[in-house]
């Protein structure tokens, strides 16, 4: 387990915070990370969902080593490569051809950007000039660049920027799909359904559905709400309200795509296809930084019948060591058919959370598909009240089972209005073993056991303010 930092005070890096030093990760095996200290953690999250192969790979260290003896980089207003070439093949033949065309960034913030700015070209090359605007939902996230973070409902992240016009106005909100906190009392899902359909095409209405290009979601919800999957028919739903209107539907499939939820993509599982996808965490497996959004044949024919060229770009775009270290990642999680195990230990996975946490009196919801789980933390069960932000519970169960018991649990904030409720996420290995997860899930109930026996106690030394997780 963790123990202690011993990053130097006068540190050169500027770190996320600048009041204290982090611990310092000297190596990494399989799904275990090594601190200089001496100490080690299991890493049942991936990092923020991303190390999903785990680390010490040889396959795709030895790719990339290959790719840089032949050349590391090209200019890619002017040219092409055949691993660029073999990356977009391995991710359309994913989508079995219902996307057209992708496109290598680095992050996902930097496929978000793209993602909009290709949604309003769409248009203009349609010749409906008006079409700038968005409508996105509350207690979202889809990155942190102005633009990205302009769409998101993410109220902590916003927060600095709000009022200043920096993040634009040419957003419209509704509400997520969160059953645990959205569905009335006695609702079906349908009827859940039928309500937030009701309110997306209001909201078309209220904005002049002329000036809308599209409506983006996150198919299950991340860092913003953790792990919260759309009920059944909702993307249905919802994607035949944009198709009323003539507008986009985008996925935002950063953090639970790739694999993550027990398809490929998650859509996979909604009975629908996205315009405009963005994908990037389990893309690279950390390997490399890379990202990505795809079209599909609608907005590529807009373009080939237009223009013929996307007006956007980056000099790292399709950068060929990380095509090599994404192919790469991409035919193992194929090859030793990792998504098939996620889906097969997600359902064990859920279960066993279940059965470990339900009970607990601070346990207030328990979600997720895959290997893609939230656990939210009340004050009360009965009316799902959130503790009040002295308490600092979600980074106190981060810190209990890092520096306890030595495990990663991913801490968030805001998931009743932005501000209040606790929550923390588990995203284990695709390459995860049975064993692996129930051990994983021993050590959870353990961390938050722990917790909130200090908390009953008033042990504040473990609900100290701490700097809230940005990933």
């Amino acid at each position: 387990m963790a123990t202690s930092s011993t990053a130097s005070p006068q540190s050169a890096v500027l770190h996320r915070s600048l009041r204290s030093s982090p611990l310092t990760v000297t190596s990494a095996n399989r799904h275990t990370l090594n601190f200089s200290d001496g100490g080690s953690m299991l890493d049942s999250t991936c990092g923020a969902a991303v190390s999903c192969i785990g680390y010490g790979n040889k396959r795709v260290r030895d790719a990339m080593m290959a790719q840089l003896d032949k050349f590391a980089y090209v200019n890619s207003m002017f040219f092409s490569t055949p691993i660029y070439e073999e990356l977009a093949a391995e991710l359309i033949r994913g989508t079995e051809g219902k996307m057209a065309r992708a496109l290598m960034m680095c992050s996902g913030s930097e496929a978000m950007e793209a993602a909009l700015k290709m949604a309003r070209q769409y248009f203009v090359e349609k010749g409906e000039l008006k079409r700038s605007k968005f409508i996105a939902r509350e207690s979202s996230y889809h990155g942190t660049t102005l633009g990205s973070l302009g769409v998101s409902g993410h109220v902590g992240r916003r927060a600095l920027f709000e009022g200043t016009g920096m993040l634009g106005a040419n957003v419209g909100r509704v509400s997520a799909c969160y059953a645990y906190r959205g569905m009335k009392e006695g609702m079906t899902e349908e009827q859940y359904v039928q309500m937030l359909a009701d309110e997306l095409d209001r909201k078309f209405e209220e904005m002049d559905p002329g000036t809308v290009c599209a409506f983006i979601a996150e198919p299950v919800v991340g860092a913003a709400l953790g792990c919260v999957p759309a009920v059944p028919g909702y993307f249905k739903a919802m994607k035949a309200v944009c198709d009323k209107h003539g507008a986009l539907l985008i996925l935002d499939e950063v953090m639970s795509g790739m694999g993550r939820c027990g398809t490929l993509h998650e859509w996979q599982q909604e009975g629908v296809v996205p315009d405009i996808q963005t994908l990037a965490k389990g893309l690279g497996g950390g390997y490399v930084p890379v990202a990505a959004i795809m079209i599909n044949h609608k907005v590529e024919d807009a373009l080939s019948a237009g223009t013929g060229a996307f007006a956007h770009g980056h000099t790292y775009q399709g950068h060929p060591v990380s095509c090599a270290g994404a192919l790469e990642v991409q035919r193992i999680i194929r090859e030793e058919n990792l998504v098939a195990n996620v889906a097969r230990l997600g359902v064990i996975f859920g279960d066993l959370l279940h059965q470990a946490l339900d009970s607990h009196p601070c346990v207030g919801d328990v979600r997720g598909k895959g290997l893609f789980w939230g656990v939210e933390f009340v004050a009360d069960k009965k009316t799902k009240e959130p503790f009040s932000r002295a308490k600092n519970v979600a980074n106190a169960v981060h810190h209990v089972g890092l520096h306890r018991y030595g495990i990663s649990l991913y801490p968030g904030m805001g998931t009743k209005d932005g501000i209040l409720g606790d929550v923390v996420l588990i995203c284990p290995a695709y390459n995860s073993t049975e064993d692996e997860i129930r051990h994983i899930v021993k050590k959870v109930k353990q961390t938050v056991d722990w917790t909130f026996k200090d908390l009953e106690n008033n042990d504040s030394s473990l609900f100290r303010a701490q700097p809230a997780s940005r990933l």
